[in-house]
């Protein structure tokens, strides 16, 4: 983890996003998408800020992140911040939202139905209006989002956040999930709940929202976030930054690519080196080092094509590393300080 001293030097930067309360992360599956999120979160509270992180998939990933006992339905404090410049460090507080739970806070802060809404979950009146209408469910979801946001007298005694981290449905779902009122034009053409749609729209696309994409430089999660832009564009959804996670390390010279990708690596020269530090330098052993140079050449040229279309979405664009030990508290302090570094948070 990075000492003071350089935190410091990232608190002086100038975030990409000064407007933005809302950040919403998505992605295609196996991308890292929740530790960016939760990522983000802490680079977001290293700047000073209270920060909610935020998830709605049921999946617990927040949790499992931070190593702590699975998340209720109820703000819970996480971690801290490192201090920024001044000192000051902000918190990081986490929200599981489930759309049951969801729904029977909204009875009991616009209808004052508390036990009576409890007795409609017991019946299982809840999970069958969330089931046969999955836009209502996305409504119930995005809602305790806006709430968090944009707190009202109605939730007395809640944290007021500087800002909100939504780890969100993957790319290919995301455009529906936030176009709540579009979702909900068949079900509902009156009426409290869409009139509070209408109202969540005015937030999601507002420049109070960014919706960041995550990618890996492969074909298909880098041509699902051209689609996911493309989708967001269309229904008028703020685009925030492309993420683009686990990296490999650039640690062989174009030179020496161009030659493992050609076969023309000097292979008398690797087999002396291999003597040099002590090991046998058979056939067999330098043969395969030779075939695993040529992979990653090819690995490294395939991630170069795929960076290259990242760069042309005219959108900003930030590279995470691949971390060798897997991610820990220690690794998303690391990764919050590299989003600090560009801009990010």
């Amino acid at each position: 983890m990075e000492d003071a001293v350089a935190w410091d030097r990232y608190a002086r930067r100038v975030s990409d996003w000064p407007r933005v309360q809302l950040h919403v992360v998505t992605g295609k599956g196996g991308t890292g998408k929740s530790t960016v999120a939760s990522a983000l979160a802490l680079a977001l509270a290293t700047r000073g800020k209270n920060v909610l992180l935020c998830e709605v998939e049921g999946r617990q990933g927040i949790a499992r992140m931070f190593d702590v006992d699975p998340l209720p339905y109820e703000e819970r404090r996480l971690t801290t911040g490192l201090p920024d410049a001044e000192g000051g460090r902000g918190v990081v507080h986490a929200l599981h939202i489930d759309a049951e739970s969801a729904l029977l806070e909204y009875l009991a802060m616009y209808y004052r139905l508390g036990r009576a809404g409890r007795a409609l979950d017991r019946f299982g009146v809840i999970e069958f209006a969330t089931t046969i209408a999955p836009g209502v469910r996305d409504v119930l979801l995005t809602g305790k989002v806006y709430e968090a946001v944009q707190r009202n007298s109605r939730n007395k005694g809640a944290i007021d956040y500087d800002a909100v981290v939504l780890d969100a449905p993957p790319t290919g779902r995301i455009a529906q999930f936030l176009n709540v009122s579009n979702e909900l034009a068949g079900l509902a053409k009156v009426g409290p709940i869409k009139s509070q749609s209408d109202t969540m729209m005015t937030l999601f696309r507002s420049p109070r929202t960014a919706v960041h994409l995550v990618t890996v430089l492969e074909e298909m999660p880098v041509q699902e976030t051209v689609d996911g832009i493309r989708e967001l564009r269309e229904v008028n959804l703020p685009v925030g930054g492309v993420v683009v996670n686990q990296v490999r390390p650039r640690d062989l010279a174009p030179a020496d690519l161009a030659a493992a990708r050609a076969g023309t690596l000097d292979r008398e020269r690797i087999a002396t080196d291999l003597k040099s530090a002590g090991i046998e330098a058979d056939d067999a052993l330098v043969d395969g080092l030779l075939a695993e140079a040529a992979d990653h050449a090819e690995r490294r040229a395939l991630e170069d094509s795929q960076r290259e279309i990242v760069a042309q979405l005219d959108v900003p664009s930030y590279e995470l590393p691949r971390m060798a030990g897997g991610i820990d508290l220690g690794g998303l302090y690391e990764l919050a300080g590299l989003l600090r570094a560009q801009g990010m948070a």
